[in-house]
């Protein structure tokens, strides 16, 4: 009978795995790169000639595919790097959530199709009176907090209107707390923020895993996503 391994063996065995998978998938996306190439190029000799419209129509569909497997490739590699935090104190969530918002807005106005996936509306910051301010490292949670809201506006039932980002501050014995929520609409049991079942829940997955390096926590309960992050004493 194969004896069972330490703690630190069965570490350094995650460890190794876990730099395994994100060469095999650094491998594949390369991989991916190349069929999109091909594809490319087959679609500019198609549009020379007189070919049927349903016929570009379909390369045009594989060359986008290739493009979201791509990008899914890519979240998953940086899922599976180690996380280096810089934080700057004096970290406002309020304030960055409005800058994430912005961005998202500008972005939206400027490209057809929107980025934010089809909404008609805008990002909006429902922000509570007064700073929510930690040490925290902007740029990443940026990111995270960039994604969470891509994936919000993607499980909206109804995009005809805004998606709302809400702030608040809890407060409790041993600290406080800022709390960021997105209402989805979405009450399904499943956790987005713990799943690779596709590409909301890639994307969702490594946003949690920064918020978590953070001290934080992602979850999602009745149609809500919510951030919980430690806030400065």
């Amino acid at each position: 009978m194969k004896p069972l391994l330490s703690e630190s063996e069965d570490n350094d065995a995650l460890r190794a795995l876990g730099r395994a998978s994100v060469q095999i998938v650094h491998d594949l996306k390369n991989q991916l790169n190349g069929l999109k190439l091909y594809a490319t190029f087959l679609r500019k000799r198609m549009e020379k000639g007189e070919r049927p419209a349903d016929e570009l129509e379909t390369i045009n569909k594989l060359i986008a595919g290739l493009d979201r497997t791509a990008r899914d490739v890519s979240m998953i590699v940086e899922y599976g790097r180690p996380l280096e935090l810089k934080k700057q104190a004096g970290t406002d969530l309020e304030r960055l959530s409005r800058e994430v918002a912005a961005k998202l807005n500008a972005e939206n106005l400027s490209n057809r199709p929107p980025v934010t996936g089809g909404l008609a509306g805008s990002v909006v910051v429902d922000g509570q009176t007064g700073p929510l301010v930690g040490e925290f490292d902007r740029a990443l949670l940026a990111e995270a907090l960039r994604w969470i809201s891509l994936s919000a506006i993607k499980m909206l039932t109804n995009k005809a209107g805004s998606l709302a980002i809400r702030l608040k501050l809890d407060t409790f014995e041993s600290g406080r707390d800022g709390v960021i929520e997105w209402s989805v609409y979405d009450s399904s049991d499943h956790d987005p923020f713990h799943s690779f079942a596709g590409s909301n829940e890639i994307r969702l997955s490594l946003a949690a895993r920064i918020i978590e390096a953070h001290g934080g926590s992602a979850t999602s309960h009745d149609g809500v996503l919510s951030v919980r992050l430690p806030l400065a004493p």
